[in-house]
């Protein structure tokens, strides 16, 4: 293997993006050297890693859930970075060929399963429905044509065009959250507006504040700025908040290089070495560096209406006062703990709670009361996170599962496919065995017993990275995504699935979903 050659000017591009040489080596060791597949041990299933509450519990949640937003204690997290292009891939395909394929032939297409033919179909019949509808109409009329005529003489081309290029509305490069989904008598809302609603509903404090914050794409910042602002003071008044939102971008320190097939280092026209975002998770740093108290993360996409509401403001309290519960219990058993002689019966007691509330399982190496309470003092000190799980209902992606660690303990983990051995077949038997999958519906403790922020990057496992397979003017690449926000960036948190139900997960995964 040739050794990755580095420049003089690459030494100071790496610096300007506040990145070392070290971590770009760091890097290309590690696309070289893939770290190990995870082990999984089993899924979580109801009663046996995934709790599912009752009546009592609910009711106890939703008090404690209360009095803790009623103090400001609540933050939204969503990131909103991503692009629309995978809403509209049917649509861009069928904009991108050479020539119109008639209505009919489309039709017929969609009849027999193809998928480009069925999406273009549906969005067409479905388009008056849409809450971009008016504005498409609007453009199209701009350059004077008209979207009626093109639908009834099958010209959708030009209606594809309008709605995905620049000299449209644009949608297929925006991100999510400035589209307009869904459609009011008093106007329509995009993704982002839709988590204010949301907010309004589940983080405002006794004094209306709601706080909220997104990750978003930096020539997009002032775009989400301009809507924030415009659309403020109608939601202000209406929901009776005030809405504390803030923005960040996820940091070039978080760059991954790009390097080829034979592990050299990729380089643009110019010679300027080419990286890449890290994946969904950096964010653990932009997460770090709010200093939160407890946060909601969710989504950007997974929004619905005002009249689907209900159940996911429901389960969005459930879930905060869980883990406000939880806290108070941790912070009572550190309590004891952290006293210089701890009593036996405190040993005993956050024993039984660490292992029948948080999954801790004690190595067989940790003996004495000593080393036992120590051991439990560093399990119970940690972020606590609690991540409402779904019934599977074919979708593909993460999921609850036990993972074997390699001092042979075994912990709660959310769990891609990429990060299963593709060739092991018992660990593939374990993913279909699976009944529930990760909605991104989590409530995150990040501050320790004492109300001091925890210093996020300290949990994360370093070798649950993913290597990325991407394609640049011709050139197969590959480069590093950081662990994934909820997966190895949060791999040492305490950690608890609870069931919610189905209707809490809607996400717009396509533009036709939009019509259900």
């Amino acid at each position: 293997m040739r050794d990755t050659p580095m420049r003089e000017e690459d030494r100071a591009q790496i610096a300007a993006r506040g990145l070392s040489v070290d971590e770009v080596q760091r890097q290309i060791e590690l696309v070289k050297h893939p770290p190990r597949h995870v082990k999984l041990e089993r899924p979580c299933l109801p009663g046996c890693g995934i709790r599912v509450l009752d009546e009592e519990e609910v009711q106890r949640d939703l008090s404690a859930f209360d009095a803790a937003c009623a103090l400001g204690r609540f933050l939204k997290f969503t990131p909103a970075s991503g692009a629309a292009s995978r809403m509209f891939e049917a649509l861009l395909s069928a904009s991108e060929q050479s020539v119109e394929i008639p209505p009919a032939q489309q039709t017929r297409r969609a009849k027999h399963g193809d998928g480009v033919g069925r999406g273009v179909t549906t969005f067409i019949d479905g388009l008056t429905s849409f809450a971009f509808y008016d504005d498409l109409k609007a453009v199209m009329a701009r350059d004077g044509l008209a979207i009626e005529t093109c639908v009834e003489r099958g010209e959708y081309r030009s209606i594809l065009d309008y709605l995905l290029a620049d000299r449209g509305l644009g949608y297929a490069a925006l991100p999510k959250g400035l589209l307009k989904l869904h459609r009011y008598a008093w106007g329509n809302r995009t993704a982002f507006e839709e988590h204010l609603v949301e907010a309004a509903a589940y983080v405002r404090d006794r004094a209306g504040v709601c706080r909220l914050h997104f990750t978003v794409s930096p020539q997009y910042v002032e775009r989400f700025h301009r809507l924030l602002e415009t659309v403020r003071p109608d939601y202000e008044t209406r929901y009776a908040s005030r809405f504390q939102v803030s923005f960040s971008t996820q940091h070039t320190s978080t760059d991954t290089v790009a390097v080829d097939l034979d592990n050299q280092l990729c380089r643009d026209a110019a010679g300027q070495l080419l990286f890449g975002p890290g994946g969904h998770g950096a964010l653990i740093e932009n997460l770090n560096e709010l200093r939160a108290d407890v946060v909601f993360i969710k989504n950007i996409d997974n929004v619905v209406p005002d009249d689907r509401k209900g159940p996911t403001v429901h389960w969005k309290k459930v879930l905060g006062g869980y883990l406000v519960h939880v806290q108070g219990e941790i912070s009572r058993h550190l309590a004891l703990l952290s006293q210089t002689s701890s009593p036996p019966s405190a040993i005993c007691d956050a024993l039984h709670f660490a292992r029948d509330m948080l999954s801790v399982r004690v190595p067989a190496q940790v003996a004495g009361a000593d080393a036992l309470r120590d051991f439990l003092v560093t399990k119970l000190d940690r972020p606590l996170r609690v991540c409402g799980m779904v019934r599977s209902e074919d979708n593909a992606g993460g999921g609850p599962f036990w993972v074997k660690a390699p001092d042979g303990t075994c912990t709660l983990q959310i769990v891609e496919t990429a990060q299963v051995d593709p060739d092991a077949p018992d660990q593939h038997a374990m993913l279909r065995a699976a009944t529930h999958f990760n909605p991104v519906d989590l409530v995150c403790g990040v501050r320790n017993w004492r109300g001091e922020p925890f210093d996020l990057r300290r949990y994360v496992d370093p070798a649950t990275v993913f290597i990325s397979h991407k394609c640049s003017g011709g050139r197969a690449l590959r480069g590093l995504e950081h662990p994934g926000l909820w997966n190895g960036a949060m791999a040492n948190w305490n950690t608890i699935f609870v069931e919610v139900p189905a209707a809490t997960f809607r996400p717009v995964r396509t533009v036709n979903d939009l019509l259900g």
